[in-house]
């Protein structure tokens, strides 16, 4: 009995990563709502800024905040750490199984760069790490007191980002690596700031000092930065199911966009919480999103323009099949890296070429995810030429 691993080592990181990522999600987004309705104590205690009455699952929960510290250590504290660290460790470990493992067929685009596994993956350690040290150098200078100009800076270094990785990777890798940026800075705000400061207060409460108010101000920050970071960086996590976004041209402009449309939509909600929501964000959201989507299809018009005159035949086709897909995708596939045809999609015959056209325009047409790594180097001629010969023999527009 043979086994592959691989497959299922995947789905397990996977399904961790969502797991985690639902719990650390659902905590950051319930403790900024929590912060957003608090009201006014009416017996306050020491040190105590805000309380919240609420009703969940049958019984009645009352919540006091603490603008620094209690003044004594509480007997039992909760830390709301794991579900980032674990969030971030999956998401790291299903990268590199990937990207990293799979760097010829999944990260270097070589029509790009002619890039080694290693120098892929050193790039995209570079952009990672170095993602995170502009972050907090930012946070950390005269601009970490004004949220609204650092943001500016930081969404801008990120569309530069952005504008780097899809000239250096893969499309669909660069647009994953954009979000492995931004979901590592939210695990390091927890992991190097965060957590840190609530332990230094957790100290200075045990040695019965007064602990630093500057320590938790800090923290709200980073807390602030990962609430308006979350839904952009959920996007970048999904888009590789929706190639009409990173296999447009300007690719990196669509990604800024639909960046930008996440983070009208926290606002809103952030606002909605405080009783000060404007309906202007919700529908400047929707605006930019039909504007997106309008710009992605004038630019694939414009592509298609380009190869107006090309055309096809069956026997054309049949030989693209060979040169480009065939090695992977048939009864007993040749590639080394696959004992069976992925997704159970076999090319090897004319009938099956037919059954599976749609979705060849799909993978190969619409986006240029096949071939793997285009390690076989179609040209955009094909593709128009693949492209065209499937509209006019099976009525897929």
């Amino acid at each position: 009995m043979e086994i592959d691993f691989t497959p299922w080592l995947n789905m397990a990181l996977r399904w961790l990563h969502m797991i985690t990522g639902i719990a650390w999600i659902g905590s950051s987004f319930y403790f900024v709502w929590l912060d957003n309705h608090l009201e006014k104590p009416k017996d306050p205690k020491k040190g105590m800024s805000g309380e919240l009455w609420s009703v969940h699952g049958g019984g009645f929960y009352h919540k006091q905040k603490y603008a620094v510290a209690p003044e004594q250590m509480p007997e039992n504290l909760h830390w709301f750490k794991w579900e980032a660290y674990f969030t971030w460790m999956s998401g790291f470990a299903l990268m590199a199984l990937i990207y990293y493992w799979g760097a010829d067929l999944f990260l270097i685009d070589k029509a790009k760069m002619a890039l080694s596994q290693w120098q892929a993956i050193g790039i995209s350690l570079a952009f990672i790490v170095g993602g995170w040290l502009v972050y907090d150098t930012l946070c950390k200078s005269a601009l970490g007191s004004n949220n609204k100009m650092l943001a500016i800076i930081w969404f801008g270094l990120l569309v530069g980002a952005a504008y780097g990785l899809t000239h250096i990777f893969s499309d669909r890798a660069a647009y994953v690596h954009v979000g492995v940026i931004v979901g590592s800075v939210m695990a390091f705000n927890v992991f190097m700031v965060i957590i840190p400061n609530q332990k230094k207060v957790v100290a200075s409460l045990i040695a019965s000092e007064a602990p630093d108010p500057a320590l938790g101000i800090k923290g709200k920050q980073r807390s602030l930065h990962n609430n308006y970071m979350t839904l952009p960086v959920l996007l970048m996590m999904v888009s590789n199911h929706y190639p009409m976004t990173f296999s447009n041209p300007y690719n990196w402009v669509i990604l800024a966009g639909l960046a930008l449309v996440g983070v009208l939509i926290r606002h809103y909600f952030n606002l909605r919480h405080k009783g000060e929501a404007s309906m202007f964000l919700p529908f400047a959201a929707a605006g930019l999103f039909i504007l997106l989507i309008i710009f992605a299809a004038d630019m694939e018009t414009r592509k298609r323009a380009g190869f107006a005159d090309v055309s096809a035949d069956f026997v054309a086709v049949q030989a693209m099949m060979e040169k480009h897909c065939v090695a992977c995708h048939a009864a007993v596939p040749t590639h080394e890296s696959f004992d069976e045809a992925p997704g159970g999609v076999k090319l090897d015959s004319e009938a099956l070429i037919r059954q599976h056209a749609p979705r060849i325009r799909e993978q190969t047409v619409t986006s240029d995810i096949m071939p793997l790594g285009n390690e076989t180097g179609m040209t955009e001629e094909e593709r128009a030429a693949l492209g065209k010969w499937i509209s006019e023999n099976t009525g897929k527009n």
